[in-house]
Formats: structure tokens, sequence, C-alpha cells
């Protein structure tokens, strides 16, 4: 399309809208219409800012399911267009009862506006996302008031009309809307259908862990792209024009989405390879703070792997990390792992004596297993202390090491104290001068 064709059907559209427009606004009737709708709408306000308050208090009062209270307390909302959908109505009733004379065609088309808004608000409720739920009711109303007003044979044309052509193809606005909304809905059945699927293989005990969230990811990977070729063909775009755009889309993946990409495809990795799965109890190094993340795996995401720590704090660690950093994952394998402690004695203790106090102390905690026995050795000859270091294996790694290392120097502690074994600790000693007196610091001089 040229530029004077597009600069012609502009000219059109505003020739038309303000024809329709002076049209409308020179007539008396119809001012007297506005003034009308503008007092329903204030009336609708007035009751909205009264009752309003006093609805969501009830509803959070209630009692009743999250869910259900949100629903409610976005619906307490459509008071106002409610209320001035009433009072509309009334208005058109006088009309047609010859109370009032004149015609009521701007009202009666605010009033159909009114009713499509309400009907699309209340059945957008069931879409929990609060961003797809308010686009998809504006969408819908923007169709539901162009079929009100009786322009959607003009929109669609001169939509239709504004485009461009790439080779033998043609891409119009008209068929870029379309596209946008066939995805945008079909991404959302996509989205859905692979949570409906992930919940299924949840419940399939024969599948690791691993094999249940790999499956769900490249479920849901396949339903989106399903749901973008069917949009773009049912939309009546050529598949072959929009190669002119994979150079640039190629350029951005490389650029801007390259951690995203990166993530993603490390996520995969972490699950093919099955080095991490759901319920692992891992750390990682260089957390927050420089110090290493202890927790057990949540959730592994497409982009991020949920850690939870001991103090109930989720870590939402990139999958990169997994794949460039040193990870100690204590449920690989053998869910045994073994643990030491250091500690020091006196030198005046016996060596033999403190080993077999300390392997007796390290074997009482209860998370201490049996099949392994403790073992304690010398590590060396200190300054002030004779050095051992105390090992003893687990086998629940996920519910801390911290802890169990604690309950042990208690023992420690408790079995050092009943036997006389003393744990040294640094000593200083001060040594007092008396200053010479001042008389012979002068005979000295």
């Amino acid at each position: 399309m040229n530029s004077l064709h597009i600069d012609q059907m502009f000219s059109r559209i505003y020739e038309d809208a303000l024809s329709y427009f002076s049209r409308t606004f020179s007539v008396a009737e119809n001012w007297t219409q506005i003034v009308l709708i503008i007092l329903a709408f204030l009336i609708g306000w007035a009751i909205r800012k009264r009752v309003a308050p006093q609805l969501v208090s009830r509803i959070d009062r209630s009692g009743m399911h999250f869910r259900l209270r949100q629903t409610l307390k976005s619906l307490t909302k459509l008071i106002l267009p409610i209320s001035a959908f009433l009072i509309l109505g009334v208005f058109l009733q006088l009309s047609k009862n010859e109370v009032l004379t004149f015609d009521m065609k701007l009202a009666s088309a605010a009033t159909n506006l009114l009713m499509a808004w309400i009907v699309i608000r209340a059945a957008s409720q069931l879409i929990q996302n609060t961003f797809m739920r308010q686009t998809v009711a504006l969408i819908a109303w923007i169709i539901a008031a162009l079929n009100i007003i009786g322009v959607m044979d003009e929109t669609t044309n001169a939509l239709d009309s504004f485009g461009f052509s790439i080779g033998e193809g043609r891409i119009t606005a008209l068929a870029v809307i379309k596209a946008i909304l066939l995805i945008f809905a079909l991404l959302y059945a996509a989205i859905f259908l692979s949570k409906i699927t992930e919940r299924r293989l949840a419940k399939v005990n024969s599948l690791t862990p691993a094999s249940r969230v790999l499956i769900s990811k490249i479920a849901r990977v396949l339903f989106i792209i399903i749901a973008l070729l069917i949009g773009v063909t049912t939309a009546g775009v050529d598949l072959s024009v929009l190669a002119v755009f994979s150079g640039a889309l190629g350029l951005g993946i490389g650029f801007g989405l390259q951690k995203g990409v990166s993530n993603l495809f490390s996520g995969i990795l972490l699950l093919m390879d099955n080095s991490i799965n759901p319920g692992d109890v891992i750390e990682i190094e260089n957390g927050i703070g420089g110090n290493s993340t202890f927790g057990w795996v949540q959730h592994m995401g497409a982009r991020f792997t949920e850690i939870v720590t001991r103090d109930n704090k989720s870590f939402l660690i990139p999958n990169e990390d997994f794949i460039t950093q040193q990870v100690v994952n204590w449920s690989h394998g053998d869910t045994l792992v073994r643990m030491e402690v250091e500690f020091g004695v006196h030198y005046d203790s016996d060596p033999h004596e403190v080993t077999r106090v300390a392997i007796e102390a390290a074997a009482k905690p209860e998370r201490v297993v049996e099949s392994q026995k403790p073992v304690c050795w010398i590590s060396g000859f200190g300054d002030s202390s004779i050095d051992f270091k105390l090992r003893f294996w687990i086998e629940d790694a996920q519910n801390g090491v911290s802890n169990i290392k604690g309950q042990v120097f208690l023992e420690l502690w408790d079995a050092f104290k009943a036997n006389g074994i003393k744990i040294p600790y640094p000593h200083r000693e001060v040594f007092v001068h008396d200053a010479e007196p001042p008389q012979k610091q002068e005979q000295s001089a």
C-alpha cells in the first residue's frame, strides 16, 4: 500500500468520524441523553463508594475459600456499571411509556455497552490470572462495542486494507490482530493443558520425579509450539512470510534471550542426566552473601530451580548455576552421609581415653546410624591442645546437618565433664614491673 492510499484512507476515516460527531452533538436531544448518562454514572459511583467497602469487609469475614473471596471482591467493582445500567434502564422505560418525549438512541447504546461489559467481566472471572483476565475482558468488550455501535464491518475493512506485501504474501493489520488474538487464546489453552498433564503425571508412581518433570516440560513446549502454529495459520498468515523474520528472531535470542534460553536448556540437561531431582537435598556455593545455600529441591521450573532452606526461605536459583558451579547433592546415590566435627583437649588428657569417650558420645544421638560406627583420630598437636577429628554417619541429611553436629558436641561436652577431660582455652600472662624512682632516673641522667 502506497502512502497516497494510506493518506486517503485516514482522511476518509477522519471525515466520517467528524461527520458523526457533528451530527450527534448538534441535536439538543442528544445533549440531554449525554447528561442523563453522566448522571447515571455519577449515581453509580456514589453507590459504589458507599456500598463496596461494606461488601468487601463482609466477604473478608465470611471465611469462604480464598479464590471465592477474591472473585466476589472483584465483582464488587461492577457495582458502578450495574447501577448505571439500572438507572438508564429506568430512563428507557420512561421513554417507552412516553413520559420522556425525545429519542433515546444514545442512552440505549450506552445501556447495551454496559450490559456487555457486565456480562464479560463476570464471565472473565473464570480466568485466574489477573492480567489475562483483564486483557480478555477488554478485548471482548471492544469487539462487542464495535458490533453494538454498528461499525464492525467498516473497522474490519479498514484494517484489512492497511498492510504490506512480502514476496507473494501479504500481511495486513486485520491478519496481525487475528493472529494475536488466536495465539493469545491458544497459548492460554496450551498452558492450561500442560498444567492438567503435569497434575496427571504427578499421580503416576511408576515414573521417577525427574522423569515426570521432564515429560511435563516437553509437553508444555510442544503445546506452545502447536498453539503458535495453529494460531498463525488459522489467522491466514503464510508461514513462508515469517522466514524473513527468522534472522532477526535468532539475533534477538542470541543477545536479549541468551540467559533465558541457557537456563531453559540447562534445566532440561539437569533432568536428562538425573543429577538433580525434586526432593533432593543440595548445597550450592556462591549463594546470597557469599555463603553456600543448603536446602531441598522444591520445584524445577523452566528458568529456575526453587530451593527451600531449613528456615523456610525459598531461593530461586537459575538453572545455569547448577551447570557452571560446584553443587553438593546430599541425596545423589546413597543417602548415607559421613559427618565430621573437630575438637581439642588438654595435653594432660590421655588420648586413648579421649578417643573412647568421643566414640561413645557420638553414637548416642538418634540420627547417627548404628550400621557405621563412629571413628575418632588425632589430627595434630596444636599450640595448646591435642586436636581430634570425630567422624560419624547419618542418612537423613534433609533434616539438617548443623543440628546433628550440635547434638554431637553436646554429648561430647557432657562426656568430657563426666570423665574429667579438660578443653583448653588460651591463657594470657601479664607481667607488671615497678617503675624506677624519679631520683634514680635523674642520677642516671
